[in-house]
């Protein structure tokens, strides 16, 4: 860590303090509106949408935002903005006051997510990009692994004490970023934003690019709907459910640097198809266990493992590529949509993996399975007009 940049040293730490606040509080959020505040489960649901779509919708507005404003400025906002979203969430208990800090925490997401990425290209020299993403995946996840063991000890106090920690973290990340991130000049734009969001999406291999990598975000999403519902199914225990999440923490915590480290000198795409490959097969497992259930054990291990080597292995190539696709001035504006169509296909896929779930779980590993094998295969479609191919 200490032979990057200090920009990129902050962010990492900042990414840790991000991931730690967040699932410090969300997790126990339609928990403590249901049974603290009564709250019908429709007005949860609402709720907790609206933060979602707050931040997948305005991934974009981060991104250009970013690049016009300068990605330091966006940070801090983005910080600053949650600390009050989540500050919110400790004094509120009115469906006004819950709707408007799940707003403010979307878009804080939104305005931070991107531009940290888009500060850490732009900051990493080109040859240890990849590198610095791998670390920043390994803060992150130790971030979420932190999180939910904080914000279980702080709910046998009280819910409150929980949101108001959680808005400190932010607060305290405000003020770091603020006295420790350098101030950058932000040189004008020689084009407008409609014009430089339209030469991104007039981009054919970017977009090509986006519309593939896509399937990691969507793959990774099945921590959250698949993957639990197989471990409970295999083993009849609610409690098999954490299992899942500490796996595949753990073993990104003690791969993702090493497996970077070790696929340097392989093609960019190629190691991209080959995660998201090993992501979609992973799903084969506890599709075959229904027909031999003494193996759904095992078979969900498999698909944990699959899923976390796979991101591994693909996820810092994703974000080092992204950039590559356009010029420096607007990395934001291209992690922007990026993130956005990535977000849409992950919600659009997700849902049609809900609904297949109805007729048998076996349908929903199997969907999965081919949207690693459909995406791995599309990373092939840009290789003819695109330079990144080769590399």
């Amino acid at each position: 860590m200490r032979t990057f940049p200090l920009p990129v040293r902050v962010l990492l730490v900042n990414q840790f303090g991000v991931n730690t606040g967040f699932y410090l509080l969300i997790p126990y959020l339609a928990t403590h509106m249901t049974e603290d505040l009564e709250l019908s489960a429709a007005l949860v649901g609402v709720v907790l949408g609206v933060r979602n779509l707050s931040q997948q919708g305005l991934f974009l507005l981060g991104g250009t935002a970013a690049d016009r404003l300068g990605v330091r400025g966006v940070i801090i906002t983005g910080c600053a903005v949650r600390t009050f979203g989540f500050g919110l969430f400790a004094i509120g208990d009115s469906p006004a006051v819950l709707l408007a800090a799940a707003v403010l925490s979307g878009v804080a997401g939104a305005l931070f997510n991107p531009a940290v990425r888009a500060y850490i290209a732009v900051e990493t020299p080109a040859p240890r990009r990849a590198e610095a993403f791998a670390l920043f995946t390994v803060y992150a996840q130790t971030g979420a692994l932190v999180g939910p063991v904080l914000g279980s000890a702080l709910l046998l106090v009280d819910f409150r004490l929980s949101a108001t920690v959680a808005a400190g973290i932010f607060a305290l990340l405000t003020v770091i970023q603020t006295l420790v991130l350098p101030a950058r000049a932000v040189p004008a734009a020689p084009t407008s934003v409609l014009a430089d969001i339209k030469a991104c999406l007039a981009n054919r291999p970017f977009m090509a690019f986006t519309v593939a990598a896509a399937g990691l975000f969507t793959l990774q999403n099945q921590l959250y709907l698949v993957l639990p519902f197989e471990a409970n199914r295999a083993t009849g225990w609610a409690g098999s459910v954490a299992g899942v999440f500490v796996l595949s923490t753990v073993v990104t915590l003690v791969g993702q640097v090493r497996i970077t480290r070790a696929l340097g000198d392989v093609s960019r795409k190629r190691a991209i198809a080959v995660g998201l490959l090993v992501m979609g097969l992973g799903f084969l497992a506890p599709a075959a266990s229904y027909l031999w259930p003494a193996l759904s054990v095992p078979a969900v291990v498999v698909a944990v493992l699959g899923l976390a080597v796979g991101t591994m292995i693909a996820q810092p190539f994703v974000y080092e590529l992204v950039p590559a696709f356009g010029a420096e001035r607007v990395t934001g504006t291209y992690f922007g949509v990026f993130y956005l169509v990535s977000g849409a296909a992950a919600a659009v896929t997700t849902v049609v993996v809900g609904w297949v779930s109805d007729a048998g779980g076996w349908w929903a590993c199997l969907v999965c399975a081919a949207v690693g094998l459909v995406c791995a295969a599309g990373m092939r479609i840009p290789e003819r007009t695109a330079t990144w191919a080769t590399s």
